[in-house]
């Protein structure tokens, strides 16, 4: 019989103060940031769930590999260790280091997209559409059914509608589609997870049309979990095992590994295409550094092949998925609307739920997010009509919870605090914007109450 506690696979062994603020000193600066918790100092946040992006507690082995960091600007030996853990796992033939995900869809989308290609998604994520679309390109989401629902506790609320993809196809022609991309675990829709199911028929529809398929794969191990967890005939097989299975069907990814390579920086390209592995190595050199380092210090290459590895261990796993869960099953008990089932690195609050006197375009999620931080010190995120403007089916507020950092009581402060904001929701008002760039505009937006 297990024991119902969810404890740390780990022991604390530094420590860094986080710091108490006053309800005054946080409407001061909320005001100071028009509104925008990207603008807030971070010394001014009590409990930051903001991203789980390069927010992670590295583990003794990593640091002590990063001690082995071999900074040689061409032909480094932290750049072979990091080539053979990432193809240990992705198996793609050509391995491009990059500083992050962001700069890997700069360079894969500058090399393959122009003006008049589609690229459809399960669920485009904010970065990989503006990476699209700034190639004169259009980012197209095709999320099944049950995504939009956030009540629905579909096992796999994450998966693309391959019918839909078939349908695309025959409209716009496979001639237009330089690629097909899956997000695992689907980001923008609530951090749900791809099946493996859903992953050969998205392969098959591919191949019949004669088109590449990739993988955004920041959370590959988390969506892999989840498949032993939940899809039939994997129960026996292990995380590294389910990720080489799904990756074998790819042509190719993206990866932040900022999120599980454990890192606090970096990511990468791959691919089995030589000829376009030659013009993104050179694109690569152009603006981000030699192959062999990608604009990553040796450290890094080091701290991402060992935390990869780290990412895929089942005790682990358990835990992230445990603690993320024990958060989201608290607040729905208490008759707080969520993304269902909750997700693998974070809890979507589902804002026009909680706040239904707040339509989308006043910005529920962004009223919601600084609700939060008003009343405990707590930095989440919106993910809906700011960030998504007109393409935005949801408004969520997302609470990422960075891997390896925050213990149960954190969290339980944290659920605390929103079922204040619960009690007294009818008080929340909208938001108007005041500033927003052309592109990516939640992370510079002012904006002001309405």
């Amino acid at each position: 019989m297990e024991f119902k506690t969810i404890i740390e696979p780990f022991k604390i062994k530094t420590v860094e103060p986080i710091r108490w603020t006053s309800r005054e000193e946080r409407e001061a600066l909320l005001r100071q940031a028009h509104y925008n918790l990207f603008e807030l100092p971070a010394n001014a946040i009590l409990i930051d769930l903001l991203t789980d992006s390069g927010t992670a507690a590295m583990s003794t082995r990593q640091w002590a590999a990063m001690m082995e960091g071999d900074e040689s600007y061409a032909g480094s030996r932290s750049f072979d260790r990091f080539r053979k853990a990432v193809q240990g796992i992705f198996g793609f033939s050509h391995v491009i280091p990059t500083h992050q995900g962001r700069a890997a869809e700069r360079i894969l989308f500058t090399v393959v997209c122009k003006k008049g290609h589609v690229v459809p998604n399960n669920t485009h994520f904010d970065t990989t559409r503006a990476n699209i679309e700034f190639v004169g390109a259009e980012a197209v989401n095709l999320p099944i059914p049950e995504t939009k629902d956030p009540a629905c506790l579909h096992p796999f609320k994450g998966n693309m509608d391959v019918t839909a993809l078939e349908q695309l196809i025959g409209t716009v022609g496979a001639v237009r589609i330089p690629l097909v991309m899956l997000t695992i675990t689907n980001n923008s829709g609530g951090g749900q997870p791809v099946s493996m199911e859903n992953v050969r028929a998205v392969q098959a529809a591919c191949r019949r049309h004669s088109i590449p398929l990739y993988f955004d794969a920041c959370r590959f191990a988390e969506n892999a979990y989840f498949i032993k967890l939940r899809e039939k005939g994997y129960e026996n097989r292990t995380p590294k095992e389910i990720a080489q299975e799904m990756f074998s069907m790819g042509d190719g990814c993206t990866m932040s590994a900022k999120k599980d390579g454990l890192a606090n920086i970096g990511g990468f390209l791959c691919t089995n295409d030589d000829a376009m592995a030659q013009q993104e190595e050179n694109l690569l050199i152009l603006t981000e550094g030699y192959p062999t380092y990608g604009g990553m210090a040796g450290r890094d290459l080091e701290a991402i092949a060992v935390g990869l590895e780290e990412a895929l261990e089942e005790d682990y796993l358990k835990y992230r998925i445990g603690s993320t869960a024990y958060l989201g099953s608290h607040l729905s008990e208490q008759g707080v609307p969520i993304v269902q089932p909750p997700g693998g690195h974070a809890v979507y609050l589902d804002a026009r739920g909680f706040l239904p006197h707040i339509p989308p375009e006043c910005f529920p999620g962004v009223s919601l997010a600084n609700g939060l931080y008003l009343e405990a010190g707590i930095r989440s995120v919106e993910i809906g009509t700011l960030m998504f403007a007109r393409h935005a089916a949801m408004d969520l507020v997302r609470l990422a919870i960075p891997r390896r950092v925050y213990t149960q009581s954190h969290i339980d402060y944290v659920i605390e605090a929103i079922l204040r904001l619960w009690k007294k929701r009818e008080q929340f008002r909208g938001l108007k914007l005041t500033y927003e760039a052309p592109f990516l505009r939640h992370f510079t937006a002012r904006l002001e109450p309405l």
